[in-house]
């Protein structure tokens, strides 16, 4: 029995196909059929029932598949226990994080962590959807925003505030908003995998505003274009719109009160322990994001602490 065709057997499981999992593993999918006929001939049992649409496993393969990735799990993190022992970091790191800020901030931080540690093999994956950690086999993943999944576990990265800005066009056309109430007949930029709403804090408690009028988009830079464009008010984190708000491109729309924030995490599944590479690719971008963050460095942020009209 050979440790590369349970690796591959356990691929195959967390990927749904034998093509994806070749894919995620950088391989012919020929390799990846091939290593996994040879384990089922090791094990004198069939662990994946295949059809000409779908993939299943067998009661076998149910039951092989925890002892698997166990197996899996355990090796891969020996490996990187003697790497460390050394003092080098080895081997495969598969990472998933949102659009905006992997082409922003993380890019240009990770850019650094590979160039100190050249034996790392890192498959960065960019998508705004919350993706299965677990499932679809991450190391581990970046979010910005809470993470409700009970089977990672998450730890922060950095802080993040969100604010309301507009074009100088936008205002100088439709005029300053002057209360939360307000805002609910203006036309909003709302991000597609949130809730429909906007939601602050402030002296009177929380409060929630749900815009009337709306563009909604899934992706936090197009967004920022489109206030740039002056189609509307928009919230976004500080993370996005830096340089927009440095250089006067768009502005902040302060209502006294302050936007429900939110932190930049990375989260790992609870099934399998924190890697030594996680461990390090977590100190190092929190020492390259900064506290506070570098993206709100000299920028003059509103505070809730003054009084303003929220109805």
């Amino acid at each position: 029995m050979k440790l590369e065709g349970i690796a591959a057997f356990v691929m195959v499981a967390e990927a749904g196909s034998i093509s994806e999992a070749a894919r995620r593993l950088g391989l012919p999918k020929s390799v990846v059929s091939d290593r996994l006929a040879e384990l089922e001939r090791a094990l004198g049992a069939r662990l994946i029932q295949r059809t000409t649409r779908r993939l299943s496993l067998t009661e076998d393969g149910v039951a092989f598949l925890e002892r698997g990735r166990r197996i899996v799990s355990e090796t891969k993190e020996a490996a990187a226990e003697m790497a460390e022992r050394r003092g080098t970091l080895a081997g495969p790191l598969r990472i998933s994080a949102p659009v905006s800020f992997g082409i922003m901030h993380l890019g240009p931080a990770i850019y650094r962590f590979l160039a100190d540690n050249p034996g790392v093999e890192l498959s960065l994956e960019l998508d705004d959807r919350f993706v299965d950690a677990a499932a679809d086999g991450f190391d581990a993943v970046i979010r910005h925003g809470q993470i409700r999944d009970s089977r990672l576990i998450a730890k922060p990265l950095a802080t993040s505030r969100r604010v309301l800005v507009a074009s100088p066009s936008y205002l100088a056309e439709h005029g300053q908003p002057r209360s939360l109430a307000e805002l609910e007949g203006r036309r909003a930029i709302l991000y597609t995998n949130r809730d429909p709403d906007w939601r602050f804090r402030g002296p009177q408690g929380a409060c929630i505003v749900r815009p009337r009028k709306w563009l909604r988009v899934n992706n936090g830079m197009i967004m920022r274009d489109a206030a740039l464009a002056g189609l509307g008010i928009t919230l976004l984190a500080t993370f996005i719109i830096h340089a927009e708000l440095a250089s006067g491109a768009l502005r902040i729309i302060d209502l006294g009160v302050d936007a429900e924030g939110a932190q930049i995490q990375i989260a790992y599944p609870t099934n399998r322990s924190e890697s030594a590479k996680v461990r390090a690719l977590t100190r190092h971008l929190r020492q390259a994001f900064g506290d506070p963050p570098r993206w709100e460095a000299g920028l003059h942020l509103p505070s809730a602490s003054h009084e303003a009209g929220i109805l």
